[in-house]
């Protein structure tokens, strides 16, 4: 349960730094590309949040080296393709939807919620594994 509560606080964290992103990034930009932009500006400060976070509190792993750290973070990376598309489609229907970037961002913060929920069982059984473990 204890992990649970963490995770859940990890992946809060790393929500909020997303949202942040995209707000700054629409921001900054607000052109006809915007959203597009201000999604792939909010998944890349996530997902580099959320791999040093789980790494180090969830998984407690420790790469052998940087060559090892970043094949890691690779596979980490490619397991949030699938979460990345649940994440992405609630967003986007949110914003389809509601024409409204807070409902937008609502949209954002339950497509994460249940792309973390789904990522956290991938990267338990295919990133952060102990060899010779199933």
């Amino acid at each position: 349960m204890k992990v649970a509560a963490i995770y859940a606080l990890l992946a809060a964290i790393a929500t909020a730094i997303n949202i942040f992103a995209q707000a700054l990034s629409v921001w900054l930009y607000s052109g006809s590309a915007s959203i597009a932009l201000s999604m792939m500006v909010g998944t890349g400060a996530g997902l580099i949040v959320k791999y040093v976070l789980d790494k180090r509190y969830i998984f407690r792993f420790k790469a052998v080296n940087a060559a090892h750290n970043g094949r890691i973070f690779l596979l980490y990376s490619l397991m949030g393709v699938f979460t990345t598309v649940i994440f992405w489609s609630t967003e986007l229907a949110f914003h389809f939807i509601f024409q409204s970037a807070e409902l937008r961002y609502l949209g954002g913060i339950i497509g994460l919620a249940i792309g973390y929920l789904t990522k956290y069982e991938l990267d338990k059984r295919f990133v952060f594994r102990t060899p010779g473990v199933a």
